[in-house]
């Protein structure tokens, strides 16, 4: 259980006050742009579902309907392209042990299901025997397997034509991909590590292979179900699996992220507020992210309809190709200078806002709950969220930096960053009801990457809570006349690349 903070008043109350645009951004607002981006998705149905996907009509509407907003708006707009490889499935995948049971395993649809295909699996349709490749038992520790990671791990007169099991753990899951089809390997299932009281390291698993050359059919699976096939697999049974997939890769689409930013403010303290513009194929993404773009937009309409003149320049940036491997933010993030990194003091990370089973999660900026620390100043961006939240009365809990939105391109290059969610696919838990309402064992957002992420799917209340808080910030950042971090910029320590390379590699 992450460390539960059960609201109290907060030990000092905020200089500066947002009650006037908190109060201007009403859930009414955000809703009708959220409406308006399922309306998109529905008037551009793509292989026969309403999406806003990258590399989409619904999302190149979806684009178009920012730009107009924001320039209606009074902002200074511009479109940044870039060029992204995009994967979907052509025909539904297939899961199923032949031997020495038939068991057709469920696909993962955001609730039940033990499986899900890789993202840029490569193509094919095959039956083989299951190979293990050097299973860990479960310990307390993440990334305790090292399964596939070196070329060693596969004798290729044992794993020639056959499916590799590979396990969860220290490197990524496209290295692994990688050793095991140059060794012969026909296909590949990659199921979670079992990490003891980690839920995150034992429920299903979406591989992103992106950036790696996958020829073979790849699905990810959870602990359980990888488990139960070791053990099949070790007690000497000859375990025949049928792994399929059909999947297309679009190369060098060519898609927009959306700035949008202030014409005055000190362009030295500028302050980036990130949401991602594309959904998934399967859906319209109503709520991922949708309900984050429509609090941005409302949030900036307001502010404008206020006359509002921000201290520092405030930048919109609506990001495409996140869910393809945060491309969007990966790509902006390369173009900066030196000197451009150094003039953005925080960036808002706002991914998932209004989700149907809510709870009120704040990103630990300052590492002291998951160990995983921002950039210096992150640790005030934490404070600001829980300080917000302890005097509206509302508990919340702390979630670590993983890499999983478009803050992660920005906390890499030294940047100080932070944000709210709501949840996703992971189920709400027993104590956490008293909290935030809801139902224990159901995910916090049950259509998540689903065709049901739609209006119907939200919730109004978290959205309520979420958005006033999501304004608070961009308000408190925007007229603040303190640096985020103590220091008159942001860090300047990057330590990773600005070179572009693609989605980011995941574990």
């Amino acid at each position: 259980m992450t460390n539960l903070v059960i609201a109290g008043s907060a030990s000092a109350g905020p200089r500066i006050d947002t009650e006037p645009l908190r109060e201007a951004v009403a859930v009414a607002g955000i809703t009708d742009h959220m409406a308006n981006l399922e309306a998109i998705a529905n008037a551009n149905v793509f292989e026969g579902v309403p999406t806003r996907a990258t590399g989409t009509p619904g999302h190149e509407a979806s684009v178009a309907y920012v730009v107009e907003r924001m320039e209606a708006a009074g902002y200074d707009v511009t479109l940044q392209p870039f060029e992204a490889d995009i994967f979907f499935e052509q025909a539904p995948a297939v899961v199923e042990q032949d031997e020495p049971n038939e068991i057709e395993y469920p696909r993962y649809d955001g609730q039940t299901g033990v499986w899900y295909t890789a993202s840029f699996s490569g193509d094919g349709d095959v039956a083989a025997s299951a190979v293990v490749i050097d299973f860990t038992e479960s310990t307390t520790a993440a990334s305790a397997s090292d399964s596939g990671c070196e070329t060693d791990d596969f004798d290729p007169a044992v794993v020639t034509g056959q499916i590799v099991l590979l396990q969860r753990g220290t490197c990524d899951f496209g290295v692994k991909v990688e050793n095991a089809q140059a060794a012969g390997a026909v296909g590949a299932v990659i199921f979670n590590e079992g990490t003891i009281g980690a839920e995150d390291r034992n429920g299903v698993i979406i591989p992103n292979l992106a950036g790696y050359d996958a020829d073979i059919p790849v699905v990810g699976t959870d602990y359980a179900t990888g488990r139960s096939l070791v053990d099949l697999v070790n007690a000497g049974e000859t375990v025949v699996l049928h792994v399929a997939v059909d999947g297309f890769i679009n190369e060098d689409v060519i898609t927009n992220n959306v700035i949008a930013e202030t014409p005055g403010g000190r362009a030295d303290r500028t302050v980036v507020v990130g949401g991602h513009l594309d959904s998934v194929y399967e859906g319209p993404g109503v709520n991922d992210d949708g309900s984050g773009v429509s609090t941005m937009l409302e949030t900036a309409e307001q502010m404008t309809a206020l006359g509002i003149q921000p201290t520092n320049k405030v930048r919109f940036i609506f990001f495409s190709g996140e869910e393809q491997g945060l491309l969007g933010s990966d790509y902006y993030v390369s173009q900066l200078t030196a000197r451009e990194i150094k003039d953005i003091s925080v960036m808002l990370d706002f991914d998932m806002l209004a989700s149907g089973n809510y709870a009120r999660f704040i990103y630990d900026g300052n590492g002291d709950e998951h160990g995983i620390a921002g950039p210096n100043g992150s640790g005030n961006v934490e404070r600001l969220f829980k300080d917000f939240w302890d005097s509206q009365g509302l508990a919340y809990e702390t979630i670590p930096f993983d890499g999983r939105s478009d803050y992660d391109a920005f906390t890499s290059v030294g940047i100080p960053a932070g944000g709210i969610f709501a949840g996703a696919e992971v189920p709400k838990q027993d104590y956490q009801v008293p909290l935030y309402g809801g139902t224990a064992g159901q995910p916090f957002d049950p259509c998540y990457h689903q065709q049901c992420d739609t209006l119907a799917n939200i919730s109004e209340q978290g959205l309520d809570e979420h958005s006033d808080a999501v304004v608070h910030a961009i308000a408190t950042f925007a007229m603040t006349n303190s640096s985020v971090n103590g220091t008159a910029r942001s860090s300047s320590a990057a330590i990773k690349s600005l070179e572009f390379h693609g989605p980011l590699p995941v574990r």
